[in-house]
């Protein structure tokens, strides 16, 4: 890992490890499934694995500032942000990242890539227009703390099992609506087809259930280590908690149509993007609540003031 003046966070090396030790069991299975049960899709199903992998291991910045309509732009363009992104890379002594910006009046900011060489920091007009200096300064340190602890990678890497079973999961389901069992009832296998195509869907399903609950559980704590990360860094927890306040309750007169467009990217967000009312995002969230982030830079702010 490369070294930065972050501070580390040892309950996070853990969970990342844990997380991918349990998704790389999980990813065996799935595909040994496939080898003994469904021998013609196997191999299949490896290579679209693989080739997912690999995509969003190394595209993965590039493939996140597409989803999100960010674009990289210049300190000659945006000198302002540029200038605090040079403070904290000069705090952290870490790389300077790409610097870009999402034209969106959801106020948000997120960090991509595979590591500090390949990294990218996008945050979005609502956000710029919404904070003042010091707490853009916190939210730009907590996002290049998800790049210092390489968790950005990391949760990369893990939803790709998630996203392959959903695919799959999906396919099976088009193929029996739009003919398949149908096909295959003019042999005398239909019902064994029938019944393994069941099988295939009821796996994947599960499969995606149990990677999305060990994605989700990581994200939340990489959120806490972040802004525990930036608080220390800055020395001003204050700051980054008027921001997540500011910004959490911006969120609520920002039009539902562009927060539902948001949502889907919410684990690589500061603060998540919420519809009204109560959805599987809330009870599944890829952040822990305002109170809990609240409560520890509160902690952290009178840990500072003792000088501990």
């Amino acid at each position: 890992m490369e070294r930065s003046r972050f501070a580390p966070d040892r309950g996070l090396t853990s969970r990342m490890l844990l997380t991918m030790f349990l998704l790389g069991l999980l990813y065996v299975v799935f595909v040994g499934f496939f080898f003994v049960f469904v021998p013609r899709l196997w191999l299949v199903v490896l290579v679209i694995a693989v080739a997912f992998l690999l995509a969003q291991y190394f595209f993965s910045d590039r493939l996140a500032l597409f989803a999100m309509h960010g674009r990289v732009v210049s300190a000659e363009e945006a000198p302002e942000l540029h200038g605090v992104i040079d403070r904290i890379c000069a705090m952290s002594d870490m790389p300077k990242p790409r610097v870009a910006i999402a034209d969106t009046d959801v106020p948000n900011a997120f960090a991509t890539g595979r590591n500090q060489q390949n990294a990218v920091v996008c945050v979005t007009t609502g956000l710029l227009r919404r904070l003042d200096p010091v707490e853009l300064e916190a939210v730009l340190a907590h996002e290049l703390s998800h790049v210092a602890h390489r968790d950005v990678a990391v949760m990369t890497i893990a939803s790709f099992l998630g996203i392959l079973a959903g695919l799959l999961t999906r396919f099976g389901l088009e193929w029996g609506l739009w003919g398949g069992f149908n096909d295959r009832n003019r042999n005398n296998n239909d019902q064994s087809t029938a019944m393994v195509l069941l099988v295939v869907i009821g796996v994947s399903a599960a499969v995606y259930a149990i990677s999305f609950l060990l994605t989700r559980a990581l994200s939340r704590y990489r959120e806490l280590s972040a802004d525990r990360a930036a608080a220390l860094l800055t020395g001003r927890p204050s700051a980054l908690a008027a921001a997540l306040t500011k910004v959490t309750g911006e969120m609520s007169r920002i039009p539902t149509k562009d927060l539902r467009a948001a949502e889907p990217f919410n684990a690589f967000y500061f603060a998540p993007a919420f519809t009204k009312g109560i959805s599987i995002s809330t009870l599944f969230s890829t952040h822990p609540s305002l109170d809990q982030r609240l409560e520890q830079l509160a902690k952290i702010s009178a840990q500072l003031g003792r000088g501990v």
